[in-house]
């Protein structure tokens, strides 16, 4: 082989290599950018629950479907049930007679993007606090204690500084803020570079700010009691994420480390829903006797 002919292969070589950085540059935060709003759906396959009854909320620009299930005796309060993300309100099944049990409503949506709601983005609560704020404005007054599962959790957290209505949240497994998690679950070929462009891509596609979707921070600003709970395995949003909301918390506070548990996998032990309705007990208990609620 001539030197002319290694030299002309090595400029190849060199063009192609030069080509695939600036198709990986151009291409591969478009992709990570879709793999950050288009979660995968799960549709609701079962009927409601005894009890319960197919709804309808309406949330900014979106159709909610969900469930509501009526409290046995007196109504004391509600419980609103937040899923996680590429999840639906089926999620809660298992949990629902627990609280209407001691005379709490229940109400389970499916999130904008997911299960049975319209919407194809997911902003993890730029969007969705404000869906949330509409579906409080149908469950009508009385004690609300919100209740939420990973991408469920950071919308409750980021709801509740700026609604008088939510007297609690339990939020189990949130992330911290947007930008954090979503830096930690990349995959090593993205360089900071990529990331950055990638949320670029995603702000504009779905009309949000990264930088807004920030639990910890809306945590500054929360007064109401407040009980995280978080796997001490979970290695796709770490322990770290609950931790920095307990520090940022302004008010009652506790954290849960379930032993053993990975993502997702928090609210399985019987344990912690004994915990969550023995909490959700003395968040009753601080409202006023006085108040009557509908």
């Amino acid at each position: 082989m001539t030197r002319r002919i290694t030299w002309a292969l090595v400029a190849a070589g060199t063009v192609l290599v030069v080509a695939g950085i600036v198709v990986a540059i151009s291409v591969v935060p478009s992709v990570a950018a879709g793999g950050l709003l288009y979660p995968a759906r799960r549709h609701v396959m079962e009927p409601p629950p005894t009890g319960c009854e197919d709804a309808v909320f309406g949330g900014e620009g979106v159709t909610l479907k969900g469930w509501r299930c009526q409290a046995n005796g007196p109504r004391r309060g509600t419980i609103v049930f937040l899923h996680g993300v590429a999840d639906n309100r089926t999620s809660v099944r298992g949990a629902i007679a627990r609280f209407t049990s001691r005379g709490l409503d229940l109400v389970a949506y499916d999130s904008r993007a997911q299960g049975e709601s319209t919407g194809t983005i997911c902003t993890y609560g730029y969007w969705e606090k404000r869906d949330l704020h509409d579906v409080l404005d149908a469950v009508g007054p009385g004690p609300i204690v919100l209740v939420g599962a990973s991408l469920g959790a950071a919308v409750a957290l980021q709801e509740a500084p700026d609604d008088p209505r939510v007297m609690g949240v339990v939020a189990a497994e949130s992330f911290s803020d947007l930008r954090t998690v979503a830096r930690e679950r990349a995959p090593r070929l993205l360089t900071q570079a990529m990331i950055r462009r990638a949320f670029s891509i995603a702000e504009a596609r779905g009309d949000f700010r990264a930088d807004e979707v920030s639990p910890v921070a809306a945590a500054r600003r929360i007064r109401i009691p407040v009980l995280l709970i978080h796997g001490a395995l979970d290695a796709d949003t770490p322990p770290d994420h609950s931790r920095r909301i307990l520090a940022a918390l302004a008010g009652p506070k506790e954290l849960i480390l379930v032993d053993g548990a990975h993502h997702n996998e928090s609210l399985r032990a019987e344990d912690t829903w004994q915990r969550i309705e023995s909490w959700v007990e003395d968040v009753l208990a601080r409202q006023p006797a006085s108040r009557e609620f509908r």
